[in-house]
């Protein structure tokens, strides 16, 4: 199933802080990310993938996606 990196976050429990402190970036790069007005270099990408636990295929970037937030067991 793909889903959004803001659906990630919510998902993982974490506020935009907490997971912006994780991953050493500001709450507005990571605000960024998530609204698609930049996108991570491929470090920090490695680095979220690793804190969601999820793969790059995992992640979509379509607008109609933009809200999607699932239960992951």
């Amino acid at each position: 199933m793909k889903i959004s990196l803001r659906a990630l976050r919510i998902n993982a429990g974490f506020t935009l802080k907490e997971a912006s402190k994780k991953l050493s970036i500001s709450s507005e790069t990571l605000r960024s990310y998530e609204n698609k007005k930049t996108h991570p270099d491929f470090k920090k990408l490695s680095e979220i993938l690793s804190l969601y636990n999820v793969k790059y295929g995992d992640i979509v970037y379509s607008e109609d996606y933009k809200d999607l937030v699932i239960a992951r067991a």
